[in-house]
């Protein structure tokens, strides 16, 4: 079975909006690093078959009308991982309701569609999508805009902090 793909920009309506229920589920396993989508839960693919049954069964009971996959691109892992639990969703558990779609264009192309979506991640570490695009496509001229909290600056003199609920930008001390 094959999961139809979630529009970026409805994961990110319903995201800020909070206007249903959607579980983003993130695959990625060595390469979950320079942030993830805001409340997204990271079950890594090589494991995933063997959870699907428990996933369906926090996703029923927590009342998710959309299950979302998604990993690096959403043109591996996410879309096969999905597959799988759609069937367990359909086939298994006989649940015709819940929807389970793929989110366009994984992880980076969230972080590509810019800050507004950049805004919506935990743990988004600038220079890790500044290095990843640069070894991929040769855009080291990827920039977040001045508006959005990174981890760092370039010479790596600011680190984030989570306090209170919210991350803030904490200058180190030199020691």
């Amino acid at each position: 079975m094959a999961a139809d793909t979630m529009p970026q920009r409805r994961a990110y309506m319903i995201l800020s909006m909070r206007i249903a229920s959607m579980l983003i589920v993130d695959v990625r396993r060595t390469d979950y690093e320079g942030g993830a989508i805001r409340g997204s839960l990271n079950i890594p693919a090589q494991g995933f078959w063997w959870n699907r049954g428990m996933l369906y069964e926090l996703a029923y009971k927590a009342g998710m009308e959309w299950v979302v996959f998604t990993c690096g691109s959403s043109s591996g892992r996410g879309p096969r991982c999905a597959g799988w639990f759609l069937e367990h969703v359909r086939n298994t558990a006989q649940d015709q309701e819940m929807q389970v779609m793929v989110l366009e264009g994984g992880v980076k192309g969230w972080v590509k569609a810019g800050s507004e979506y950049i805004r919506l991640m935990d743990g988004f570490r600038e220079h890790h999508w500044r290095q990843l695009f640069a070894q991929e496509d040769g855009n080291a001229d990827f920039v977040v805009p001045p508006d959005v909290e990174t981890d760092a600056t370039i010479d790596g003199s600011d680190e984030m902090a989570i306090e209170g609920g919210s991350l803030e930008r904490k200058r180190r001390r030199e020691e």
